[in-house]
């Protein structure tokens, strides 16, 4: 039997490793060994990090807004509060955008967010127990259950139309034993024409 040597597939595997490697220090870059080592901590330090990114950034926001809120004497809890009370829907990364470019309309907000605060703006929809305020209209809040009964009863409905519309003679006999067990009709014992006579009924 001939030998079978891998050297080829080796080498590939190893020069896969080290063009990953590229650029880390010393022989992290050189020797496979090692450069195989970092990798697999680089690759749980990237999955850690994908994480912790989106942390920093919301606090970087933070800090942002904290500083321009504090130019115009409020607290940065205290003007995120107010701008929830008046229905403000703006997040913190488009705050801390306005906050560094646009000093007026940062100001406006801040305007905003105390009025929120002592309840002089409302937002455009408010939920209390079966009650919404949609722009200042009072409407009742309509019951899951209620909703979930007129569906099923329009479903039932569709199906009772697509049964009518079935041309029974073109089904087998299994089919039609089915259609009758959904329909609680017992066929126990007939024929294929007399199974069809009592469905068309």
């Amino acid at each position: 039997m001939a030998r079978v040597k891998n050297g080829a597939v080796t080498k590939a595997r190893h020069k896969k490793v080290l063009k990953q490697a590229k650029g880390y220090f010393g022989s992290k870059h050189r020797l496979y060994k090692t450069a195989k080592e970092q990798l697999m901590h680089s690759g749980q330090y990237a999955f850690r990090d994908r994480k912790q990114k989106k942390r920093d950034f919301r606090k970087l926001w933070i800090t942002r807004i904290n500083a321009a809120c504090r130019q115009n004497d409020i607290s940065y809890s205290r003007f995120i509060e107010g701008l929830t009370k008046a229905g403000v829907e703006v997040n913190r990364k488009m705050l801390s955008e306005i906050a560094i470019n646009d000093s007026k309309t940062f100001a406006e907000l801040v305007k905003i967010a105390r009025d929120g605060k002592a309840g002089k703006i409302k937002p455009a929809t408010e939920v209390a127990g079966n009650e919404v305020t949609v722009g200042g209209v009072k409407k009742e809040k309509a019951d899951s259950k209620k909703v979930e009964k007129e569906t099923t009863k329009k479903e039932e409905k569709k199906e009772e139309k697509k049964t009518k519309n079935v041309d029974y003679s073109k089904m087998t006999v299994a089919e039609l034993k089915e259609v009758a067990a959904k329909k609680k009709i017992s066929v126990a014992g007939m024929k294929k024409a007399e199974i069809i006579e009592a469905l068309s009924k």
